[in-house]
């Protein structure tokens, strides 16, 4: 697999929308995470392990963390345990090698049911290059879901400047009910952002808009359909219960990453901050 965030062109649109900061070091993607007191950590995004002793000398970073895409690899013995992961660290991958009526076969019978029926009731896919409409349905969707999304101008630079970012909307008796953003980088395609109406529901609009999605990425020679995160296995009240239900329906395998590995650089401050957080609740 090959992850986009490990682009130039990605870290141009994160300093452009969020104001992040990013170096390149031996062909790897850094970013400069911002932390209390005027400190900073660097983070490593699905990247390799490479040195970041020096970058650490001129940031003045407390720490660094890996998130290494790989399921197992030889840590260097001076990284620890990371205490949370940046990203999800486990997903669910649908494998694009396999034919339409593969994949359409080791999916969840209602994900195959949901699918049909919103063909049957006359939904609609289109392309578009405009972020707006998708994101009136989105603040729809957080409100109803009660989670936090970006704003309008963060979906349309994604859109814009991301090579690989497309947008798709499924359209219901002329109107605009659930739209999706992927990406297509080399042999993976990824289902970053979706929002859904509430009104017309009960056409199942976003299953037909991911199994369109799915398909253009097979037509475009990806080897793997990411849907960038999901729920643990046996996490009870987890905040993506909901969200990991849909996605399962779509079948896949289940891959959790390598444990994200910390290397400390200034211990006084990694300690500092660490019970900070723990005195705040933000760790066990």
């Amino acid at each position: 697999m090959h992850y986009i965030e490990q682009t130039k062109n990605w870290a141009e649109f994160r300093k452009s929308a969020k104001g992040e900061d990013f170096f390149e070091i031996d062909g790897v993607i850094v970013q400069k995470m911002p932390l209390p007191m005027g400190k900073c950590w660097l983070y490593i995004n699905r990247g390799d392990i490479v040195d970041l002793t020096d970058l650490a000398k001129k940031t003045g970073a407390v720490f660094a963390r890996f998130e290494h895409p790989y399921q197992k690899h030889e840590f260097d013995k001076k990284l620890r345990k990371a205490h949370a992961h940046y990203q999800p660290d486990t997903t669910l991958i649908i494998d694009l090698t396999k034919s339409e009526d593969e994949i359409l076969a080791q999916m969840k019978q209602k994900g195959r049911y949901n699918i049909r029926l919103a063909e049957k009731k006359g939904v609609t896919i289109v392309e578009s290059d405009d972020a707006s409409e998708f994101y009136k349905i989105l603040k729809q969707t957080t409100e109803r879901d009660k989670f936090h999304g970006h704003n309008k101008e963060f979906y349309q630079k994604m859109i814009d400047m991301v090579d690989g970012a497309k947008l798709y909307y499924a359209q219901y008796e002329g109107k605009i009910i659930a739209g999706l953003i992927a990406t297509f980088y080399k042999d993976t395609a990824t289902y970053y952002y979706g929002a859904s109406s509430n009104e017309h529901r009960n056409v199942m609009a976003p299953y037909l808009l991911q199994w369109h999605v799915i398909r253009k990425a097979k037509d475009r020679g990806c080897k793997y359909y990411d849907f960038l995160g999901i729920a643990p296995e046996g996490a009870k009240g987890h905040a993506w219960e909901g969200v990991t239900a849909f996605k399962r329906k779509f079948g896949g395998e289940v891959v959790r990453y390598a444990e994200a590995k910390e290397l400390v650089f200034k211990p006084f401050w990694y300690w500092l901050l660490r019970a900070v957080k723990w005195v705040r609740g933000l760790l066990p």
